[in-house]
């Protein structure tokens, strides 16, 4: 019997993917943004993959900003970036 993947959307193509090929940005309880590397942090997930055209398209669409209905701070979209 194979374990089933969990699959998750990302925000800057729109594609359902494995959980594990996805960066997950949280916004905690607490209002604040971060980057869940465990992916196990509380509070409401955003998803995007690791490829620079949808970094571009999360971007120029505000797509985080809507998400959690919050503006994210430009540290954090500098730091998805780069990982």
């Amino acid at each position: 019997m194979q374990k089933r993947v969990p699959l998750r959307m990302c925000l800057g193509c729109r594609e359902m993917k494995p959980k594990s090929e996805l960066t997950r940005v949280v916004k905690a309880p607490d209002g604040e943004v971060s980057i869940d590397l465990t992916g196990k942090k509380p509070g409401r997930g955003a998803y995007v993959c690791r490829n620079e055209a949808c970094h571009k398209r999360i971007v120029k669409s505000n797509a985080f900003s809507r998400a959690f209905k919050t503006k994210i701070p430009d540290e954090i979209i500098h730091m998805i970036n780069d990982k």
